[in-house]
């Protein structure tokens, strides 16, 4: 009995030794400021993940994977995150919102329209984001394909989705429109869902009085700017409608954080690099040590098995050599590039090929955390593959008064086993 007594003591001194020490080093060098980083919560009525059917009826409607993102949401808030960044793709989207092509003869082609499943989907996630918002974590949102993107075409539901459905049409052909107004096929932005992302979201791109109701130490946010500068006459990047709310960044304390849509309307697939390049410039002349850029699509395709295809940034030539001078902005400010589009996880140092041919390991990041809850793009795993490609995760990311950064990525399995610290990075040590 005095020896079960010794050793319950003996384990108590350890553990105040060890609170100790950690309470000394949070003393000496404190987290100023922490942010979580996922995307892709959507669900896909086409390619419904086998472990996620069959779906219940409230996510086959509203096209969600309610269960995995509520978790995750559940986690970020307990992580007491100041900030989450939403990597697009919170809906399915894909339609054509013009007003234009809403059906107004009965009360089904009103619903049924591209226009009103855009918003009932978007008001959705807006509700399950609505708690975390309130309990302290301010959500900011970042346009990813679904949202942006028209995809002509019909979209059906494969067999056993739902219990009581076997297939049926989730929605009417879909007519998609160029830059030009004319009908195109294939992906392509447009600028009517570009306005629907604004009129969905655009109330939090950014208020201010809410962000700087739930950031710590007397922080506040500053410098909100705007891409406006990329539509104008001549300008460098050449798009052609509005990003504003779309591309837009700001400043808390010393750290920058830049959204950037990366499939503007008649530039699919691209970043707006020389936005980017003049937003870290004048950041950096105001101070700002720390630089974050968030957008949808990868820069550096993730190749997590064999059968993947190019389909970020590097997708084609032309995206190839606008992501070169995207990556040369990135590397040349010590930022780090959180994304998704990509339904895996993923954190590494990107490969680039040189022009003579030999490679080279990027001196900056990429994290990629589509894995909200969307089907997961490795259907299967193989052997020797990765186990964390079929993972839900996301990351957290805290900011040291000394100026070091911490970033680390939390997951758990497709069976929805208990969360794992998946990776540590450590950046300005």
């Amino acid at each position: 009995m005095k020896t079960l007594i010794k050793l319950s003591a003996v384990c108590a001194a350890i553990s105040a030794v060890v609170l100790s020490t950690a309470a000394q080093a949070q003393t000496v060098d404190p987290v100023v400021l922490t942010f979580s980083t996922v995307g892709d919560s959507r669900q896909d009525p086409a390619k419904v993940d086998s472990t996620q059917k069959p779906l219940t009826q409230q996510d086959y409607q509203w096209l969600q994977n309610s269960k995995a993102w509520s978790r995750i949401m559940r986690e970020i808030g307990s992580k007491k995150a100041n900030l989450l960044f939403f990597n697009g793709d919170m809906i399915m989207g894909y339609g054509n919102t013009d007003p234009a092509n809403v059906n107004n003869a009965s009360v089904a082609g009103v619903v049924n329209s591209d226009l009103v499943r855009y918003y009932t989907q978007s008001a959705f996630w807006r509700g399950m984001v609505a708690p975390l918002i309130e309990s302290g974590t301010y959500v900011v949102p970042v346009a990813g394909n679904h949202e942006v993107q028209c995809r002509s075409g019909a979209v059906t539901t494969g067999t056993g989705v739902v219990a009581s459905v076997t297939s049926s049409t989730q929605w009417a052909n879909v007519t998609c429109k160029d830059v030009n107004g004319v009908t195109a096929t294939g992906k392509l932005g447009m600028k009517v869902n570009e306005d629907a992302w604004r009129a969905n979201f655009g109330d939090l791109i950014v208020d201010s009085g809410r962000m700087n109701a739930v950031l710590p130490n007397g922080l506040t946010v500053s410098s909100i700017s705007g891409n406006t500068t990329s539509t104008a006459p001549g300008s460098a990047d050449g798009l052609t409608t509005d990003q504003s709310k779309l591309s837009y960044s700001f400043d808390v304390g010393n750290s920058h954080f830049a959204i950037i849509n990366t499939d503007p309307a008649g530039a699919d697939s691209t970043a707006p690099a020389n936005w980017l390049n003049a937003d870290f410039s004048a950041a950096q002349a105001r101070g700002a040590q720390h630089f974050f850029v968030f957008g949808h699509k990868p820069a550096y395709t993730y190749f997590y098995n064999s059968s993947a295809t190019a389909g970020g940034l590097d997708a084609n030539a032309a995206g190839t050599a606008n992501r070169d001078a995207f990556w040369s902005t990135i590397e040349s400010y010590g930022a780090t590039y959180f994304c998704g589009h990509e339904h895996t996880f993923n954190m590494a140092q990107p490969v680039k090929k040189n022009a003579d041919g030999t490679t080279t390991t990027s001196s900056a990041y990429q994290v990629l955390v589509g894995s909200g809850g969307s089907p997961f793009d490795a259907a299967t795993l193989a052997a020797g593959e990765t186990v964390t490609d079929r993972y839900y995760a996301y990351a957290n990311v805290s900011v040291f008064q000394s100026g070091k950064v911490q970033i680390d990525a939390y997951g758990f399995s497709d069976t929805y086993g208990p969360t794992k610290l998946l990776q540590r990075v450590t950046l300005g040590h």
